[in-house]
């Protein structure tokens, strides 16, 4: 939050620094092998367990999760078995525990500071975890995509460029799955948004949970029943903590397939601050967006434009342009693809939601929970020195490593904890008190039942211009110079979401146009809106 480093780009540099970490423990680890296997003394030294210096077992134990999270979270095998990788990745406790058992107290604290600060945002996020909220609505699209409606309480605050984690305890207690936010914050006090494509087995077994519940055919969009039982929970929303999406007066979005969900969170933000006359810079907006096959077109009409905004075409010119890269033309089916189907929610009786622990929640709180659980564990440690170990003369180094690491665990639980439970309590007072005030409220989520009278609304009526291409893919040398030569001498944010490689096509062309440019065209400021975990 300091220096405005979102979550998803943070994630990048907890990549690089593991692969760092890995390579100079795995040179650490064998050049003393080595040196051992040099003096024929290889078995007994990597058995040795001093109990004055270092355990050389334990550093074994520990450079051998190292290795197993590092190996299985190489790209090629992510890819291929997001499960293996996902699993392993928990052997960072065994890792974190036999480190200090291997090199004893006083060379642990050296990265203490920073595990404990990763033990302080985990236990966070457990409990953030702990809460289960049922669906309000789910939507199966034909083209393998869910749109799931979440409750969320009116205190937390969130924009349209945020994540949230998903977990399903009856697909997996362990796997949490990232997915933007596709409404706005204005959309609704009480429920967001989120779309997820069929792209594995998580997300298949998802699809097929909603599909027997509905009891439906599979090839119609089915809605899910309020009064059906799925529950899943939540950690976040993460991002930005500013919408900087309002910051351009001209925007280039570039989504690729399933990425244009967070640009249906923008569109909808947008049109709503125009609506409701809040600040919002952008005019000019140009929608790119590449799809395999045209019965992914549905997912941009997800929400009505016009519902939301009748008369934004006279203050925002909207431009969108499609193609459809695998397909020569329009299908047949394609009427039939864009069919939605009624279903009016109202808010349920809980309408606390997910938990605000973490994510974008209350700074304040978060800073009483790290600054007492940091003191916390300075009276721990000086408590155990004072009535412990001075006094039973404890000299053992992976002794006192386990009672350091132990005064952390039970530093964040306790004092932490503590914090949590005062946090809780008052997130739940909050809570009630809105209720009271907005007693009686619906929150209605009122999808076209007629075809026809949708897809004329969202395709003719909604932009400016909008354009479907079929069997081509953009030509973002074409997209770039054409905006260059209409909007002239104008600051143009771009963001794009989607595969690396559609990433890259677009950071080159804007890099190319800003190093080409003439005085009277555009700078193109580039963002990326994408992550891979």
């Amino acid at each position: 939050r300091l220096i405005d480093i979102p979550f998803e780009h943070a994630s990048r540099y907890h990549v690089w620094l593991g692969h760092l970490t890995m390579l100079l423990f795995t040179l650490h680890g064998l050049f003393y092998v080595v040196g051992w296997a040099m003096r024929g003394r290889l078995l007994r030294k990597i058995l040795e367990w001093n109990n004055i210096g270092v355990a050389n077992l334990a550093g074994v134990i520990s450079l051998a999760a190292g290795l197993l999270m590092w190996v299985t979270s190489l790209p090629p095998v992510r890819r291929i078995n997001f499960e293996l990788f996902f699993y392993t990745h928990q052997l960072y406790v065994v890792f974190v525990i036999f480190l200090a058992l291997h090199v004893g107290d006083f060379i642990f604290t050296i990265a203490a500071g920073g595990i404990f600060l990763f033990m302080l945002d985990r236990f966070l996020r457990f409990c953030q975890s702990r809460r289960t909220v049922n669906i309000i609505s789910a939507t199966c699209l034909p083209c393998g995509t869910v749109e799931l409606v979440l409750p969320k309480p009116r205190n937390l605050r969130y924009n349209a460029l945020s994540f949230i984690f998903l977990q399903v305890r009856g697909l997996s207690w362990l796997q949490w799955h990232p997915f933007s936010v596709s409404s706005s914050p204005l959309d609704g006090e009480y429920h967001l948004s989120i779309l997820i494509k069929n792209l594995g087995e998580w997300t298949a077994k998802l699809r097929g949970i909603i599909l027997n519940v509905s009891n439906e055919e599979p090839q119609i969009e089915q809605p899910l029943q309020p009064h059906s039982k799925i529950t899943v929970s939540i950690e976040g929303p993460y991002g930005h903590e500013s919408p900087y999406h309002l910051t351009y007066e001209n925007l280039i979005l570039v989504a690729g397939g399933i990425g244009i969900s967070p640009f249906l969170g923008i569109l909808s933000d947008i049109l709503h601050r125009i609506k409701d006359k809040k600040p919002c810079l952008p005019r000019n907006i140009l929608l790119v967006w590449a799809v395999r096959r045209s019965n992914e077109l549905p997912l941009l009409h997800t929400f009505d434009m016009e519902s939301i905004c009748p008369s934004f075409s006279h203050i925002l010119n909207l431009e969108i342009q499609t193609y459809v890269t695998r397909e020569l033309e329009p299908q047949l089916e394609e009427g039939r693809v864009s069919k939605f189907m009624n279903s009016s929610i109202h808010a349920v009786s809980n309408r606390c939601g997910m938990s605000v622990l973490v994510g974008t929640g209350n700074i304040i709180w978060s800073g009483i929970y790290v600054m007492v659980s940091t003191i916390g564990l300075v009276i721990s440690v000086g408590l155990l020195d004072i009535y412990y170990i001075n006094p039973f003369g404890v000299s053992y180094w992976w002794y006192k490593g386990l009672l350091f690491f132990a005064c952390m665990v039970a530093s964040v639980c306790i004092f932490g904890g503590l914090v949590i439970v005062l946090w809780h309590l008052w997130e739940r007072k909050t809570s009630a008190r809105e209720v009271c005030e907005d007693d009686g409220q619906k929150i209605d989520i009122v999808q076209n039942n007629d075809p026809r009278e949708h897809k004329e609304s969202s395709q003719e009526n909604c932009a400016s211009s909008s354009v479907i291409q079929y069997g081509r893919r953009p030509d973002f040398k074409e997209i770039f110079g054409s905006i260059s030569e209409r909007w002239g001498r104008v600051n143009v944010g771009v963001i794009v979401c989607g595969p690396p490689s559609l990433q890259t096509s677009v950071a080159k062309e804007c890099r190319s146009h800003n190093l080409k440019r003439s005085y009277n065209h555009p700078i193109f400021h580039f963002n990326s809106h994408s992550f891979d975990l």
